[in-house]
């Protein structure tokens, strides 16, 4: 190659840096020291309840006064002590554990069981099941 001529390059020499640093790095105690120590402008912002979770649990809302004032009691309506009396009586009668019975009619033993311990919200298809499979009128006068 001696003899050509000059030796050249025919690029642009490649500078490889570090990425610009993100907002969390700019956020850094690092950083925020390296710019005062250098003289850059820094802004600081106090943000309102920043880092608490305040807002969310202690505001009270405009319903708390509703709620407080309101004495409703709100329950399920439960079966009638002559309902489940009338029940039990009825298969026992026909000599049926919980369990018969509540194959016959298609439901589960734990339908009965709530039925007869008063804890089910009564529903009319079942009681008319009820009436049906034991031959009895369980609602009203006999």
């Amino acid at each position: 190659m001696a003899g050509i001529g000059p030796l050249s390059q025919d690029w642009e020499p490649v500078v490889i840096r570090k990425k610009a640093p993100n907002a969390a790095a700019k956020k850094d105690e690092k950083a925020v020291n390296a710019a005062r120590r250098a003289g850059a402008d820094i802004e600081t912002v106090k943000k309102y309840n920043a880092g608490t979770n305040k807002a969310a649990s202690s505001g009270t809302s405009l319903n708390t006064k509703k709620l407080d004032d309101d004495t409703e009691n709100l329950a399920h309506e439960r079966v009638p002590t002559e309902l489940k009396k009338n029940i039990m009586q009825a298969r026992m009668d026909k000599k049926l554990t919980q369990a018969q019975l509540a194959q016959l009619i298609n439901e589960k033993p734990q339908i009965i069981q709530e039925y007869e311990s008063g804890k089910a919200i009564p529903n009319q298809q079942v009681i008319i099941k009820l009436e049906r499979a034991l031959g009895a009128k369980l609602r009203g006068k006999k």
